[in-house]
């Protein structure tokens, strides 16, 4: 389902700053952006250039969007920041994203015009280059591209909400353990 970005703080901070993470982003080269590796999803059309993935910081790309990255720092609970970019033709099928808890932010950029379009459930909208979309990635949603421009968007993954989730016995016995998995979700930061 979709969220109110009002609802967000940053969101006013992103969209204040669209135009710089947009000339930084125009800066890349193409060739720096790799493919979406779900390709069972869209074939072909799909490619990312990612600042930050699962909280770790990608700091050759980062380097290369300064601003864009000192303001996704500034979001709480951001465990995913970069660059998403569909050429014309594409469509990215139906699914469900991971995990619980997240939300997923879009800030349109380029090419957001006629064509390009959003489904969450059972309701559509369309990027608008300076504005936010924000929606629950755990919902089955969809996304195209039948334009004549490649859209780009500003893509975000952040914890919501910003509160500990209730931990099982398992998770409690795991903690106490010091056990590998309970050292990868520190890793990762994915709790």
């Amino acid at each position: 389902m979709f969220h109110n970005p009002a609802d967000f703080e940053f969101v006013s901070a992103l969209e204040a700053n669209w135009q710089t993470i947009r000339q930084e982003i125009e800066q890349v080269n193409q060739r720096d952006f790799i493919e979406w590796p779900e390709k069972h999803l869209y074939g072909k059309g799909w490619d990312v250039f990612g600042l930050y993935a699962f909280g770790m910081k990608l700091g050759k790309n980062c380097a290369l969007c300064p601003e864009t990255t000192k303001l996704v720092e500034t979001i709480p609970g951001m465990v995913t920041a970069g660059f998403s970019s569909l050429v014309p033709g594409t469509h990215i099928a139906p699914h469900t994203g991971y995990p619980d808890g997240v939300l997923r932010c879009h800030l349109g950029l380029m090419g957001c015009g006629d064509g390009c379009g959003l489904r969450v459930g059972d309701r559509t909208e369309h990027w608008t280059e300076g504005k936010c979309l924000v929606f629950d990635d755990t919902t089955e949603h969809e996304a195209w591209n039948r334009g004549d421009r490649t859209r780009i968007v500003l893509l975000l993954d952040f914890k919501y909400p910003l509160i500990e989730p209730q931990k099982s016995q398992n998770d409690k016995n795991e903690e106490q353990s010091g056990g590998f998995w309970q050292n990868l979700k520190q890793k990762f930061s994915l709790r």
